[in-house]
């Protein structure tokens, strides 16, 4: 019964912290805390809250011995969308635990840095299906050319829902090229 009583009030503060929007103290939580469920909620929350004074504490939590924590964290940078998060997350790409690759994949989706293009194009050759996956449709969200060619072979992956995203990507990604395109009519 205590450690029912301990994780109720360790949440309670963390709602109480979220209605408070205070960054510091979720941060403190992100940093010391010994339990990663604790860890995850406080990392769940400051994507919730969205401030960009966030980013830093979440880049940390990136690598964090518990996989909830990292992929937590990956997803809120995601919904903060700060491109000083790019490099913490690509660097993500290459984590052990697919789940955390496949969270920093989207995340750098949704934050759209170009700076992400390379380090994506790599993770479409991941072992591991749902980042190949969610890789393609990352490079479809930032829609830069250099993704046109390695979109192209993951057209033809083995798996259908890496197929279907790539294809997707390439639409996305076509697209723009051609309203880059001058018309000469």
């Amino acid at each position: 019964m205590w450690l029912l009583d301990l994780l109720f009030r360790y949440n309670s503060s963390i709602k109480s912290m979220k209605a408070r929007r205070g960054i510091k103290g979720l941060a403190r939580v992100l940093k010391y805390r010994r339990n990663p469920a604790t860890r995850a909620e406080a990392a769940r929350v400051l994507g919730v809250i969205g401030d960009t004074r966030s980013v830093e504490p979440l880049l940390r939590s990136l690598k964090d011995l518990d996989r909830s924590v990292r992929f937590t964290a990956a997803e809120s940078l995601g919904r903060i969308g700060d491109a000083r998060a790019v490099e913490g997350l690509t660097e993500a790409l290459t984590d052990e635990d697919w789940y955390v690759r496949l969270h920093a994949a989207a995340a750098l989706g949704d934050i759209g840095d170009t700076r992400a293009v390379e380090p994506l194009t790599q993770a479409l050759k991941d072992e591991e299906k749902a980042v190949r996956e969610w890789s393609a449709r990352a490079l479809g969200n930032i829609r830069d050319s250099r993704a046109l060619e390695p979109l192209t072979a993951a057209s033809s992956d083995k798996e259908g829902s890496v197929r279907d995203a790539a294809r997707d990507a390439l639409a996305k990604v076509s697209v723009r090229e051609l309203k880059a395109v001058p018309c000469r009519t």
